[in-house]
């Protein structure tokens, strides 16, 4: 991470005033697999703290959280969970094709970002953003600048004053091969300007 963060103190002068404001971010992590896509799902335009609360309402419901499970769960029982029917597709899609086995999640971690982007653009609902996530939470990808996320685009219009993502793209260039770190920074920016504390 050290390594990470010098060279991001070189290219770019945020970076510098974020760490002397707010001190150091905290890296994400979560496990691989079934849940934590769930988790993503639910996580989709609300805020972190709302989807673990559904997600935890659903893990204390059903006891365990398998594609096989999840699959038979009606939509009214979704429902009743806080569950949108939008979401209950998404996440009904998912445990389809892990049953199918269209999609393997124990070979994703052996393969390139491209190629995890490739297999799970496939499933219905899982976009960029998912993708993005579960490659940086889960697969430690280091390279990755999530801009389908709004805290990351308002960031960086607010620090460097930039408002198009297309430049924002070209501008971020320069931070790779650690983008991922440098979002893990502009997270902590937002969070902490607001006094919001997130656990990931």
């Amino acid at each position: 991470m050290q390594e990470a963060i010098d060279y991001l103190l070189e290219k770019d002068a945020i970076f510098k005033a974020i760490i002397e404001q707010y001190g150091m971010p905290i890296i994400p992590k979560r496990p691989q697999g079934f849940e934590t896509l769930v988790l993503l799902i639910l996580e989709q335009q609300v805020s972190i703290d709302s989807a673990k609360a559904t997600f935890l309402k659903i893990k204390t419901t059903l006891k365990t959280v398998t594609p096989e499970i999840l699959v038979l769960i009606s939509d009214a029982e979704f429902r009743n969970l806080g569950v949108s029917r939008q979401k209950t597709s998404y996440i009904k899609a998912l445990a389809t094709a892990l049953i199918n086995k269209e999609l393997d999640l124990e070979s994703l971690p052996a393969k390139t970002a491209l190629q995890v982007r490739e297999e799970l653009i496939k499933i219905k609902g899982i976009g960029n953003w998912t993708i993005d996530i579960y490659l940086m939470f889960c697969l430690q990808e280091p390279d990755l600048l999530p801009l389908g996320d709004i805290a990351v685009v308002h960031t960086i219009k607010e620090l460097l004053d930039i408002h198009d993502k297309n430049e924002m793209q070209v501008h971020t260039l320069k931070w790779s091969p650690y983008r991922s770190f440098a979002t893990y920074l502009l997270w902590h920016h937002y969070l902490k300007k607001r006094n919001r504390t997130v656990f990931y």
